[in-house]
């Protein structure tokens, strides 16, 4: 019963989250009240309040939750796999489009993605984005320094893979959203990053 509990919260939290950012990127971010977030995802405006304290906060859980669920992934790979392989299939199990992005359809590219960059550079966001970003790549550190045997007080390594791979994902989801329509796939764009900084990021040949 625990077990149904906890992924039925996870997918009411996932819900909101989707909602506040399809909203937000569909109609601007003064426009948005958390009573359509929480319409929009099937709940009450009091069950939004017991998942989040702001629509920016509910907007920066999407990235804040994928990343979390890329380090728990990450802990599950198997031990003798390429830290960047491993990492790379972690990263990539995040972006399968679940229920809640199933039940509110995207417009098209162009316009999506509009909306998106518009919401991003939302002042009254950035806040929540830095906070979720430090918060998440220091759950992934940890969980690189479990994998490799680094220490995370004494080593910079596992701090450095974490902020590379997040660097990785932001770029390639910048690229899909100024790419052109129809955008290369977001989890090809992914693999392509990653390969790249496991590579050693070598200059492209001319």
């Amino acid at each position: 019963m625990t077990g149904l509990r906890e992924r039925k919260k996870a997918e009411t939290r996932a819900a909101l989250g989707w909602a506040a950012i399809h909203l937000t990127a569909e109609r601007g971010y003064d426009n948005v009240r958390v009573e359509d977030i929480a319409e929009a995802a099937g709940v009450s405006p009091r069950t939004f309040n017991n998942y989040f304290s702001s629509k920016a906060e509910a907007i920066a859980s999407r990235h804040l939750d994928r990343s979390l669920r890329t380090a728990a992934a990450l802990r599950e790979r198997p031990a003798g796999e390429p830290l960047w392989t491993a990492l790379t299939a972690a990263a990539l199990e995040q972006f399968t489009a679940g229920p809640e992005v199933q039940a509110m359809p995207s417009p098209a590219h162009a316009q999506w993605a509009a909306g998106v960059r518009t919401m991003l550079a939302e002042p009254a966001l950035q806040g929540e984005r830095l906070r979720a970003v430090a918060t998440a790549e220091a759950e992934l550190a940890a969980a690189i320094a479990e994998r490799t045997g680094t220490d995370l007080t004494t080593d910079m390594y596992p701090r450095l893979v974490a902020a590379a791979a997040s660097a990785a994902v932001a770029v390639a989801m910048q690229h899909y959203l100024d790419s052109a329509d129809p955008p290369a796939p977001i989890d090809q764009l992914i693999t392509d990053a990653f390969t790249q900084i496991a590579a050693g990021l070598p200059a492209p040949r001319r």
